[in-house]
Parts: C-alpha cells; structure tokens; sequence
C-alpha cells in the first residue's frame, strides 16, 4: 500500500524553483509563490526562487546551473508548459535531461483529468534527471502547481512514502559519472 510510513525518518530536501514568465515578477508570481508554501510548509528548503523570461536558452541556461549547485537537489519550474509559440519550458527541460522520468507527465495528466477534465489534455508536464538533480515543469497556473505538488511531488520527495520514493535514490542518480 502506498502512503507515509512514520517509522521512517524525514528528510529535507533543497529546492529550487522558476517560474518562466515574460510578465511575472517575484511580487505577483502567484505560482510561484504557492509552490514555496508547500516546500517550505513540507519541512524542505527554499534552496533558489528565479523567474526567467520565456526563452528556450534562457531557460535551459538557469537549469544548467542550478543543477552544476551542489546546494540544489531538486528544480520545480511553473509556466511554459503549454502548446502556444512561447511555450519552451519542455523543449528547455529536455535540453538539459540525462533521462526522462516518463511517468511524471502521464501521471500529472491523470491527476489533472479529476480536476478539469479533458482540458489536461494541454498541458505538457513532463520530470526527468541531469547531474543528479530531479527537475519537474509544471503548468503555470496556481491550481497546477497546487495539484503537482499536493498530488504527486509531496509524496515522491518525501523520503518517507513507502513502497519507494525519489529521495531514497538520490544518491544514486550520479553514480554513472563516479569513478568505477
């Protein structure tokens, strides 16, 4: 059964986010901030909080250097995941990816189809690894966020949710670039 084993112990994780926006600023990211709510409120670290302009290089840029920062394990982007001409953030995700984590958008969609319907259809979530760091694109609406984090992210960074979680293998994701 899946679910919070409180036998185990909590451990924080530090996470950056970006909001990919050419009109946000820190003082009006209603995403953003709603997803610094839920880190912070979950017991994890606020590592980095950026917002970047909608602009595939841009983009992949602050992804590259935050996952190069040894402070940073986990980069929640919001914003640039939908299907108009603006809309990099996926295209910039996957120019940074080592692998794909394949499940994360399928599994965002199906949680997104409880709430508004086949309207998920449009959104293009999507989570994958580089340098041993996880990095997840959510849509850029507070209710998304809400949902990816509420949904999904809460339990896999919890190094608590049994039967498996992302925290547990952190360690591992690098291990391909260690000496043998």
């Amino acid at each position: 059964m899946s679910g919070i084993d409180e036998s185990r112990t909590f451990l924080p994780v530090r996470i950056a986010v970006l909001t990919v926006s050419d009109t946000r600023t820190l003082e009006d990211d209603r995403s953003g901030d709603v997803l610094v709510v839920r880190i912070e409120g979950a017991g994890h670290i606020l590592a980095a909080r950026d917002i970047v302009a909608d602009d595939r290089e841009l983009i992949a840029a602050k992804l590259r250097m935050w996952c190069g920062d040894e402070t940073i394990d986990v980069i929640v982007t919001t914003g640039g995941t939908g299907l108009t001409g603006r809309d990099v953030t996926v295209e910039a995700h996957r120019d940074v990816y080592e692998k794909e984590i394949d499940a994360f958008g399928t599994v965002f969609t199906h949680v997104s189809m409880a709430k508004i319907g086949t309207s998920a259809i449009q959104s293009r979530a999507c989570g994958g690894v580089a340098e041993g760091t996880y990095m997840f694109a959510l849509p850029g609406s507070p209710g998304a966020c809400k949902d990816g984090w509420d949904e999904i992210l809460a339990y896999q960074l919890d190094s608590r949710h049994q039967p498996c979680n992302f925290v547990e293998i952190m360690p591992r994701l690098d291990e391909h670039l260690r000496r043998k």
